[in-house]
């Protein structure tokens, strides 16, 4: 483990879940503006020079490594970064530890943070956002963070400390002091070992801070798929963002509730034994006969595909308004409801039982749901509109994206999906990111790891939120 501090203060210059609910069903059915000029005062400028926030972005779809690194380094200058960002896609993983050295050859930043994806999200230098998926692609992010307190970390997760044990052990192993920190963000590998456990001791140590990020693709190289500093490793690497800056998260599920909310009657670890509407009680199977029922033609061809279960997440809700943990999977009209959204995974025609991708237990409710385009579109927008409308009055310097696999082109039917509805919302929003094998993200005030899920985390300054901390 390794870590590097910083005080930024400018003065001058899915397939197989797929296969598992066909199953399922088949066992069910068996039974642009420029902005305007201002008045020049040289003393002015003088005065503000180095203190302005900036974020310089280029995106290159090279087949080539080196012209892909050549193109971005051409377009962003040698000026100074506080942060470089680099996303690039598992076209170049056997070259991945050839990208840094070209990079930083002509670009100069404090801290280097990144990671392998199955796709890229990026801006190019003529301020055109796209998600770039099947063809290589290289997208750099450079920042100048005047005000932020920068830490970034490197994290060993074979060596956790004890969850029984101290915050304070945590924090010391991670290197970052919890009052210097408003957010973070969280890049893993995808061989990172215990990886719930790993979120959870960061929950642990660092509560009420959003955590933001995703799981590296994997790739058949003989080396990690993270960059950090100058290096390229395996583990977790992760950035804390503090000062006067953070980054708000918005996690965006993609699914639409169907039929009744249920309870929990019976359950093992993993497994749905008996479910409750009111006074009926069923098998989980028997529970999902009935919502097939009612079901059009339309909905029931999704569920062949698209068919999830969502696990309410009630319980935490009351902890992170308390810790002002913002409420990225909560829907705007239900707010007292928070479904997590679980792959369903396995059924039991013998009994009825059906497997999901989490523990659950006795008491818990829980809703099935459909993911498609449409839920997914009104379901995005509606969540970044209302962390436009309720965050500061501050506008977002850039959002930093972390889609899954599933979505992109494949859910929306066309380019650029999360983007444009992003851009719809926050007009000209630079935006950087990957394609990622699991996101990360809160929701119902714990940080968890989602499929076929957008995870947003929306770079604000706010000064005065950053002297209340204080």
């Amino acid at each position: 483990m390794s870590h590097t501090r910083v005080r930024v203060v400018k003065s001058d210059t899915d397939q197989g879940h797929q296969k598992a609910i066909i199953t399922v069903i088949q066992q069910v059915d068996r039974i642009g503006k420029v902005q305007s000029m201002v008045p020049f005062n040289p003393l002015d400028w003088f005065r503000s020079r180095g203190l302005q926030a900036q974020c310089r972005h280029a995106l290159s779809s090279k087949p080539s490594l080196e012209d892909a690194a050549r193109e971005v380094t051409s377009a962003l200058g040698s000026n100074e970064a506080d942060l470089a960002l680099v996303f690039i896609s598992s076209h170049f993983a056997s070259d991945l530890t050839r990208l840094l050295p070209l990079l930083q050859k002509r670009l100069n930043a404090k801290h280097w943070l990144g990671c392998l994806g199955g796709g890229v999200v990026g801006t190019t230098t003529a301020g055109e956002a796209h998600e770039v998926e099947r063809t290589p692609a290289l997208s750099v992010s450079l920042l100048n963070l005047p005000g932020a307190e920068l830490n970034s970390f490197r994290l060993d997760s074979s060596q956790l400390p004890d969850l029984d044990g101290a915050a304070q052990n945590w924090q010391d192993w991670v290197g970052v002091n919890p009052d210097h920190s408003r957010s973070m963000l969280l890049l893993l590998d995808p061989g990172c070992h215990a990886i719930n456990d790993l979120v959870s001791g960061l929950d642990y140590a660092y509560p009420g801070i959003a955590k933001v990020g995703g799981i590296a693709v994997p790739h058949n190289a003989d080396h990690g798929s993270l960059l950090y500093g100058d290096q390229v490793i395996d583990g977790a690497v992760g950035l804390s963002i503090g000062g006067t800056w953070s980054l708000d998260p918005v996690v965006a599920q993609g699914c639409r509730p169907i039929g009744p909310v249920f309870a929990i009657e019976q359950a093992q670890r993993n497994v749905l034994l008996e479910l409750s509407d009111g006074d009926r009680r069923a098998s989980p199977v028997a529970c999902l006969q009935r919502v097939l029922a009612d079901l059009s033609a339309e909905d029931r061809e999704l569920v062949q595909h698209s068919l999830f279960l969502g696990v309410e997440r009630e319980q935490f809700i009351a902890d992170a308004m308390l810790a002002g943990l913002n409420q990225g999977g909560v829907s705007a009209d239900r707010p007292e409801r928070s479904f997590l959204v679980r792959n369903l995974i396995g059924v039991d025609p013998r009994n009825g039982a059906v497997a999901v991708a989490d523990r659950v237990r006795a008491g818990q409710n829980v809703q099935f749901q459909l993911r498609e385009a449409q839920a997914s579109r009104q379901e995005a927008r509606q969540l970044l509109q209302t962390r436009r409308d309720q965050g500061s009055d501050a506008t977002p310097l850039m959002g930093l994206l972390f889609a899954c696999l599933g979505r992109g082109n494949g859910l929306f039917g066309s380019p650029d999906g999360d983007v444009s509805i992003a851009r719809d919302v926050f007009p000209q929003l630079p935006v950087a990111g990957s394609f990622c094998n699991g996101e990360i993200g809160p929701l119902g005030g714990a940080t968890h790891f989602h499929g076929y899920t957008a995870c947003w985390g929306l770079l604000r300054c706010d000064p005065s939120e950053s002297a209340t901390r204080s």
